[in-house]
């Protein structure tokens, strides 16, 4: 099959990967047994732009289970893994990804999955589908929908549709429970925590950790920077979260105040210039920027480089930048997204839930393509119900259940005090 990725001798390694995944995702394996025996994908290509891990490994095999021709590319320059790379490749996957590919790669490899003509887009950041309404409409004709598995990518969509600009339907995967209330904040905070670790290998106990951005991201990073001992500094634009944040018992305050005192600042925003050169120029002498955002735009990598006299790469994906003022500043993962280029990304246990909406959103628009108008659209609230049974069970947990007097109880108003 065609595919490219870094190294195909790594594949041994690879399956081995996805196959510990496998066991923490006890939700994709029902899907893909299902999936197997009913076929709902038969004759279906599935184009997805995701980050090449052993988790998307695993939804992968269960769209191909369940028919699909899948063609799959990295979403990130930095968070594919070459060795699931290679083992999808060698399991006949259409896969362009590698670790480090260059921007002008990084598109092509975006044109060489849209080539397959897919009817289904999965889509991370949502760069897939901001190509196709710029240079692939032709696509436009057997295109019958995509879905969005990011907060970032999902902005961006629900703008293009409320400017009459989206020319096909979109799943909004972020916005359903099952997804960020457990893969943004108990896994991004895990997986942020593990990046700084492995990069940094620092002691977070008694370091002032700021943390951009109060969203479920920033609500699991802070929380999980906490556990490690940290004092949490929390920045927020919304008055909402900040007031959360404040309640939680973390200090909330403007960056630029915030810049002054802190040790270690990650941003989880979705937007850009989160930490820009005014903001650098009060920071500590040993301060480490890290960014668990989509896209390397939350911390302004340009200023760095304007107010350094000369830079270094000091450790596997750490910078070191020396500043004009003598002070010496150091960035986590040329500031893309740490959790995955610095470390692995999600744990499997918490992608089993998200991969799980993915996949059953794919057989939902098999059936209900043709009926949908052009726009960014919710979960069905059964699909979201059905991940959460499917996961309790895998974890052996059990629950009530309301009993005929319950039912009627919050059904009706009649009864009062």
């Amino acid at each position: 099959m065609p595919h490219k990725v870094k190294d195909i001798k790594l594949a041994k390694q690879g399956k081995i990967n996805i196959e510990l995944a496998q066991r923490e995702m006890p939700v994709m394996a029902i899907i893909a047994k299902d999936f197997k025996k009913k076929q709902p994908l038969k004759n279906i290509t599935v184009a997805c732009c995701l980050h090449v891990t052993k988790e998307t490994a695993v939804l992968a095999r269960a769209l191909a289970a369940g028919g699909a021709k899948v063609a799959i590319c990295g979403s990130n320059p930095l968070s594919t893994q070459d060795d699931v790379a290679a083992a999808l490749a060698q399991e006949g996957v259409n896969v362009f990804a590698w670790k480090g590919i260059s921007n002008k790669d990084y598109y092509r490899t975006l044109n060489k999955i849209l080539d397959f003509k897919p009817q289904i887009i999965i889509d991370d950041g949502a760069d897939v589908i901001s190509l196709i309404h710029s240079h692939r409409a032709e696509l436009l004709k057997t295109l019958w929908a995509g879905q969005e598995e990011t907060t970032t990518g999902v902005i961006r969509l629900k703008a293009m549709a409320k400017d009459g600009a989206l020319k096909f339907p979109v799943v909004a995967i972020n916005d359903t429970p099952t997804k960020h209330m457990f893969d943004n904040y108990y896994g991004t905070g895990q997986s942020t925590m593990d990046g700084l670790l492995r990069a940094t290998n620092i002691l977070l106990s008694g370091k002032v950790v700021v943390v951009a951005g109060y969203g479920y991201c920033g609500k699991g990073i802070a929380l999980r920077a906490k556990g490690l001992g940290a004092r949490v500094v929390v920045t927020e634009v919304d008055p909402l979260p900040a007031l959360q944040a404040s309640m939680d018992g973390f200090e909330v305050m403007p960056m630029a105040r915030a810049a002054g005192i802190g040790d270690v600042f990650l941003t989880a925003t979705g937007d850009k210039d989160v930490i820009v050169g005014r903001h650098v120029k009060l920071m500590k002498d040993g301060a480490i920027l890290g960014n668990s955002g989509h896209f390397n735009v939350e911390i302004n990598s340009s200023d760095l480089h304007r107010l350094s006299k000369n830079h270094r790469k000091v450790r596997g994906q750490v910078e070191e930048f020396t500043l004009k003022n003598g002070r010496h500043i150091y960035l986590i993962a040329q500031g893309r997204l740490m959790n995955l280029a610095a470390a692995e990304g999600h744990p499997s246990a918490v992608m089993d839930m998200s991969f799980a909406d993915q996949a059953l959103i794919c057989e939902w628009l098999v059936k209900n393509h043709q009926r949908l108008q052009k726009r960014v659209y919710n979960v069905p609230d059964e699909i979201d119900k059905k991940v959460s049974r499917l996961k309790l069970a895998g974890m052996g947990v059990k629950i009530d259940v309301l009993t005929p007097a319950q039912k009627n109880y919050l059904a009706s108003w009649e009864e009062g005090t």
